[in-house]
């Protein structure tokens, strides 16, 4: 089981009717903390409490950019997901928005990177079961939550 189904796991198990907080909050459900920052970075045009990064495409273009577009399009296409490291994902997203990422989980950069670098890519991998970035954006954060807890 990997992180991502563990963090879905803790809050399928959580009290009914009780939502996972809202980014940066720093009570509830072990993760949900961090599914939450994961959640409103993928979101359309929502981001995780200044954590800067404005939806799948704004992602994209990042790795595109930061030299692997291959590593996030293994995400999206069918196939196995390459991996990413937390030293990868500080020079796509910028050490600003580890930093940040980081404060809000409570954890050392270096830390939310690694657990960050362990969620992403099975993320963007279940929110884009048809192999392409929705042409529409993700949508609210509950449609998303709703689309990882599908899938599990």
């Amino acid at each position: 089981m990997g992180l991502l189904d563990s963090v879905l796991g803790a809050l399928a198990n959580s009290q009914p009717g009780v939502q996972p907080p809202a980014p940066g909050a720093t009570q509830g459900v072990p993760g949900s903390v961090l599914l939450s920052t994961v959640i409103a970075m993928l979101a359309n045009g929502q981001q995780a409490q200044g954590a800067g990064v404005g939806g799948v495409g704004d992602l994209i273009g990042r790795f595109t950019r930061g030299g692997l577009g291959d590593v996030i399009g293994s995400w999206i296409g069918h196939g196995q997901n390459q991996p990413v490291s937390g030293d990868q994902l500080t020079q796509v997203l910028g050490s600003d928005t580890i930093g940040q990422i980081a404060a809000q989980l409570g954890l050392s950069h270096g830390d939310a990177a690694a657990q960050l670098s362990q969620v992403l890519p099975e993320a963007v991998d279940r929110l884009t079961p048809q192999g392409q970035a929705p042409s529409g954006g993700l949508g609210e954060m509950g449609d998303l939550l709703a689309q990882l807890s599908a899938r599990r």
